[in-house]
Order: C-alpha cells, then structure tokens, then sequence
C-alpha cells in the first residue's frame, strides 16, 4: 500500500491511495489537464483509477472531480450533503454513489472508513483506509479535534494531517478579521498547535509517515510546521513530510 499527493493547498487538493489492484482519487480540485500531468508525473493512467472519493463542496477538493470522473467513467463517492451542495454548472454527473459518513464500505482491495468533521461546509467527512494490513489516516479541513476523530486515527500506519495555519502568523496577518475568525474557528481550519495535539492523543508507535498538509501559504512555514510535529512526537524534523501546493508530495511506501 503505498499514498501520494497531487498538490495540497488553498489552490488544490488531491491524494491518491495505491493497494496494487485498487486505485483511489481522494479529491480532485485541479482541471482534468493539470490532474492527468499530475498524475503522469506519479506514473499513474486516469484509466487504473477505480473511483474518486469526495471530503466536501468547497472548490479547492471538487472544482476538477466531475469533469475528470465523466471524461474517464470513474465513479464518485460523496455524502448526500456534498452532492447536494456541490456546483454542478454544465458538466454531466457522473456515476455518483451516496455513502454515511459513519458506514465503512469496501472498493476492490481497500476498505474505506469516512468520518464526519467539523468544518463550515453542508456534510463534510474525511478518511483512512486500510488493505487488511496498513491503515493510512487522512485528515484536513477540520476547524477542531473531536473524540470521534481521535478514536478514527488512533491507530494509524501513515497519517495525513492538516497544519493550516500558525497562529501567530494568521493573527498578524494582512486577512480581514471574519476571515481570521473563519479560518480559527471550531468549523474552519487546523492550526500548528491542534495537529500537534492531536499526534499527543494516538498511538504513534507504528507511524511510518506523517505529513502535514493543507498548508496556507500566507499564514505558515514548513519550519514551524515540522518544528511543532516533531516535538509531539519526538523526532527528528526531516522526519516529517510536508505536502506542497505544486507536487504535493510524492510515493510514500507502507511495509
């Protein structure tokens, strides 16, 4: 089982999960152009795609998903909140599959456990996945950690998490203040410190990766990022990844 980014910020977020049969698109904010150069760069054909899994209608995670699922016949995964809130404009839907935010379900080889987040859209989830062997724990868009949360991650091989924003940096920053106090918020966007909590409340005995993801471009810096993580877990700062806008992040192997 293996787990790459295609770019991860305000400007777009897709992740890719591999279990060697089965293939998964977690988001798909970029055009189908950029998602297939993106794709390619990772050596991976839209065709080996087996379906796209959706987090939530904000444009950053769904601008690009229904062009490329129509263009390539993938089918979407989303809750019932974030197909009806989702813009549709004039493109054809594709084959959408409505799933509970609380109700694992399998595709091929990977199973899918979807949780529900606090996060200012209609019905937002996030995911881990598992291959019977390895789990890997994706979380972003979330304005705070909550015991569902922990107890989803608790245990997790790999984990991808948010770290939006410094607190500090937003506080100082040049933002209106509604838009400070969206991103702050309980229903906005993880900072440095609550990912840093988080790592302090699971398991982290088995972790082989953990990247940090989301970040604002504006409000962050990679150092206070792997600064913050590193310390909640007590290792070396070039241990922890950083997930970039551009290239995201690339192949990173579970054994």
């Amino acid at each position: 089982m293996r787990f790459a980014s295609l770019g991860s910020g305000s400007q777009g977020n897709s992740l890719i999960v591999d279990a060697g049969d089965t293939r998964l698109l977690l988001d798909c904010g970029f055009s189908t152009r950029a998602t297939l150069e993106k794709l390619a760069h990772l050596g991976i054909s839209p065709e080996e795609i087996d379906g796209v899994l959706v987090t939530h209608e904000h444009s950053d995670h769904i601008a690009g998903v229904f062009k490329f699922a129509c263009r390539f016949g993938i089918p979407v995964h989303l809750t019932h909140g974030t197909y009806s809130a989702a813009p549709r404009g004039k493109t054809p839907l594709p084959e959408c599959r409505l799933i509970d935010s609380h109700a694992s379900f399998a595709i091929g080889s990977l199973e899918i456990h979807p949780f529900p987040v606090p996060h200012d859209a209609r019905e937002p989830v996030q995911y881990a996945f598992s291959n019977g062997q390895h789990r890997l724990g994706v979380l972003t868009d979330s304005g705070s950690i909550t015991q569902h949360i922990v107890d989803v991650l608790r245990v997790c091989d790999a984990l991808v998490l948010e770290c939006n924003h410094d607190q500090d940096l937003l506080a100082a920053s040049g933002y209106p203040l509604h838009l400070k106090h969206r991103i702050a918020g309980n229903f906005g966007h993880l900072d440095n410190r609550q990912a840093a909590s988080l790592l302090r409340q699971i398991e982290t005995q088995q972790l082989q990766h953990v990247v940090a993801a989301h970040l604002s471009e504006q409000n962050n810096r990679p150092q206070l990022v792997v600064k913050a993580l590193a310390s909640a877990l007590n290792c070396a700062e070039d241990w922890i990844g950083v997930a970039g806008q551009e290239n995201g992040f690339g192949w990173r192997q579970l054994f």
